[in-house]
């Protein structure tokens, strides 16, 4: 049988409310307030989006990210820095008791994005995942090397159309799992670069080389312009088949909406931004 969870679509956001929300929902899903939920959103302004983890001032330029005019928010989840610009961003907040969610954190990135995998495939897409096979790719899932996103190849890669496609971070917290991540409408990767401090320039151009072969947006992959609404329906579409729910619309109450307020703080804060 089908089971239904909530989806909200929030709409374009700055980057304190885009990160608090789903704080939020987690918090809402782990007190049983809300049934697992999936939602979409997009970012006013542009966004630089670092891992919990990352080193802020080791790692990024913030004068070139000002300059720039781009907002900058650390997220609760770990991974690297994600330029949040023209693209649609998802996020899945699910119990870890959930009976269709696996234990192990691969495990269950396979089973959560099978939602973009099917999304892929309703814009018409040649879409799979791979495998890693031998004993050496295995290891090397285990060395992530530069500070930009996308680079680090996950156990289930995403494969479109030939190009393997990452850029997904997933937490667990509250015996919840929030898996987010974004599917790049288009990119501009000059840009993202400018704004990561790398030892040299040979070793920008290295990262910059691998990066493109692995963070491929949709518009470099279709002859026709695929629009944000287009994406937006494919991919509700897609998490429907590929976790079989069916959707009921999410409103929140006054003291969710407050909840949400607080938090919003939190990420707004230098502490949490600079943290170590």
């Amino acid at each position: 049988m089908t089971e239904t969870w909530h989806f909200i679509h929030t709409g374009s956001h700055d980057p304190y409310y885009n990160m608090a929300l789903d704080e939020a929902l987690l918090n809402f899903v782990s007190r049983g307030e809300i049934d697992p939920v999936v939602r979409f959103y997009t970012w006013s302004p542009p966004t630089l989006s670092i891992g919990y983890f990352q080193r802020l001032t080791k790692e990024i330029d913030i004068d070139k990210v000002k300059e720039k005019g781009y907002g900058l928010v650390r997220r609760q989840t770990g991974g690297r820095g994600v330029l949040h610009d023209k693209e649609l961003t998802y996020s899945v907040i699910v119990p870890e008791s959930h009976p269709d969610m696996p234990t192990t954190v691969t495990e269950a990135y396979r089973v959560i994005s099978s939602g973009l995998l099917e999304g892929f495939k309703a814009l018409g897409f040649d879409a799979y995942f791979a495998i890693p096979r031998s004993k050496e790719e295995r290891e090397k899932l285990k060395q992530p090397r530069s500070s930009v996103c996308f680079d680090a190849p996950s156990w289930y890669e995403l494969v479109v159309e030939g190009k393997k496609i990452a850029g997904s971070a997933q937490t667990r917290q509250k015996g919840v799992i929030l898996q987010h991540g974004s599917i790049l409408q288009d990119v501009d990767i000059d840009d993202l670069f400018d704004m990561f401090i790398f030892k040299n320039d040979r070793l920008k151009d290295k990262m910059k080389a691998a990066f493109v072969e692995k963070a491929i947006a949709i518009n470099d992959l279709s002859d026709k312009y695929i629009t944000l609404e287009q994406m937006e329906v494919a991919f509700k579409k897609g998490f429907q088949r590929g976790l079989n729910i069916d959707f009921k619309p999410l409103e929140l109450t006054e003291a969710q909406l407050a909840e949400v307020k607080q938090l919003e703080e939190k990420y707004r804060s230098t502490e949490f931004l600079y943290r170590k």
